[in-house]
């Protein structure tokens, strides 16, 4: 039995997310559906965590067990050939049988990007968050400085949220700016659900100075959701890199 891990990178405006699910277009679902056609097995695609509808990711890694002999350096073109163009694999390596992308993930990299010009942009509009406000950078990356460590990330994360304990670790946290684009980058050792969309509406309310960078500390601390800012949409968030 073989494991093979794979590099995916999507757009995931027309999915209604990574996890395969009833009568919603899924990327899990899809690259399954390729890999069954290609090499005549049934697999089960194992990711290092879901995106929900409408995020994308430029470096999704996931594995997959099975008992084939199809030449490891052809399936990548493959596995494309079978999927819209709208996910590519990237990258196809075979691991140690004990791999899972979702355990032994220790980090990963999400940024959020933020078209920040006045006007807003045809081409780009599922892939960024409009501002037309000219955001003050300095004072989103002091804030940001705030998030970085060990913390209780209650006051980021919306109601429903499965996860047992509220505490990551951020062991990075940028705020950049390109040209007219503005892009929020976390990386840390877990998300809570909407984490880095909610973070990411509190810096942008910082940056239009709505709340002083300070707040971001006492937001932190109250552990309360209704002192942060809204949840941004999902099309500026793009799951960046996973490391192990």
């Amino acid at each position: 039995m073989r494991n093979i891990k794979l590099t995916i990178e999507y757009d995931g405006t027309q999915f209604g997310g990574w996890q395969k699910q009833p009568n919603h277009l899924n990327i899990q679902g899809e690259i399954e559906k390729a890999i069954q056609t290609v090499t005549g097995k049934e697999v089960e695609l194992i990711g290092s965590g879901r995106t929900d509808a409408g995020v994308h990711a430029f470096a999704q890694i996931a594995n997959f067990k099975i008992d084939t002999d199809f030449p490891l350096e052809k399936m990548a073109i493959a596995f494309n050939s079978q999927l819209k163009k709208s996910i590519r694999i990237k990258k196809v390596e075979e691991v140690e049988e004990d791999f899972h992308s979702r355990y032994h993930c220790h980090k990963k990299t999400y940024g959020y990007i933020i078209d920040n010009s006045e006007q807003g942009t045809a081409v780009y509009r599922n892939m960024t968050y409009h501002v037309p406000q000219l955001l003050d950078i300095e004072a989103m990356q002091k804030a940001a400085n705030y998030l970085i460590g060990e913390h209780d990330f209650s006051s980021f994360k919306s109601s429903g949220t499965s996860s047992k304990s509220s505490v990551r670790t951020l062991y990075n946290a940028q705020v950049l700016k390109e040209q007219e684009r503005v892009v929020i980058q976390l990386t840390g050792n877990g998300f809570l659900y909407n984490m880095v969309r909610i973070i990411s509406g509190t810096l942008v309310e910082i940056g239009k100075g709505e709340k002083k960078p300070e707040e971001m500390k006492l937001i932190l601390e109250a552990k309360d959701r209704s002192l942060a800012g809204k949840t941004l949409p999902p099309q500026g968030l793009f799951l960046m890199n996973v490391e192990y």
